[in-house]
């Protein structure tokens, strides 16, 4: 009964996984309601919105964006980024200023990468955490480390399956039925996977339940054109909310760039 052995297996595989990644999220649905009455109240800045939208990266999208329209820093379509005046007006442009150097100009991803790691930044994150609108890291990362054992999973189960129906015959159980037994763990592994992408989604990005429903509210009312309503737009979808051609090729040569220096690494 080797073919038994393998089933005992499959099932504890999968088992396990399931269980690890219901818990991660039992446990990322409560740190929801630590300030969810005061988080109703809450009125999303840009900079929050950008963060709870993409992260740091996010944030600093959106400062270089707004710097860039507001003609106090140039974002050449050759992917560098000159300081036009140095007076930064909150923290976060102090960041995107200090992160371009005493030269006055650098490359936009060397500059996108030390703004999104700035202080600044890590408190506006560390401040949403605190209100219920951002997802822990830690959440985050618990349940995206979840998902993948449950693919593992998966993936494990149907190899144990393959290897008990190639294995010489050592029962009378026709293939069809040891197929069949293994199919239930394989079945419960991609409906854990399903369910994950529907109701488990929402904690693997940025923003917790309650800060996506701040992000519908804040799209919502932000019609009516004008540049907040445009800096919303980057805020929320990113650099390709961005209309103006320069501009946007200038973060068009950011990104290659950065997939250059990838490959090189």
């Amino acid at each position: 009964m080797f073919w038994v052995l393998l089933l005992l297996l499959a099932w504890a595989v999968a088992g396990t996984a399931c269980t690890r990644l219901c818990l991660a999220a039992v446990h990322a649905a409560a740190m929801e309601t630590k300030e969810a009455t005061a988080a109703r109240d809450h009125d999303l800045t840009l900079y929050e919105a950008a963060f709870l939208s993409g992260g740091p990266r996010r944030v600093a999208d959106l400062t270089l964006v707004s710097m860039a329209r507001q003609r106090r820093l140039l974002l050449a379509r050759t992917g560098w980024a000159t300081v036009v005046d140095p007076r930064g007006r909150d923290e976060m442009e102090r960041s995107v200023i200090g992160a371009i150097g005493p030269e006055g100009q650098s490359l936009i991803e060397p500059v996108r990468d030390a703004a999104a790691a700035a202080d600044a930044v890590g408190s506006l994150g560390d401040r949403l955490v605190s209100a219920g609108l951002a997802v822990p890291a830690g959440a985050r990362d618990d349940i995206g480390a979840a998902i993948r054992q449950v693919r593992l999973a998966a993936a494990v189960v149907a190899g144990l399956g393959a290897i008990a129906l190639l294995a010489p015959a050592q029962s009378d159980m026709p293939a069809h039925l040891v197929a069949l037994w293994f199919a239930l763990p394989f079945v419960l592994t991609l409906s854990c996977l399903a369910i994950a992408r529907i109701e488990i989604q929402p904690y693997a990005r940025w923003a917790s339940p309650a800060g996506q429903r701040l992000l519908s509210a804040l799209v919502r009312h932000s019609g009516g054109g004008g540049d907040r309503t445009y800096l919303t737009s980057v805020a929320v979808r990113g650099v390709r909310a961005i209309g103006e051609p320069d501009l946007r090729a200038a973060f068009a040569h950011r990104e290659q760039h950065h997939e250059a220096l990838h490959r090189r690494d």
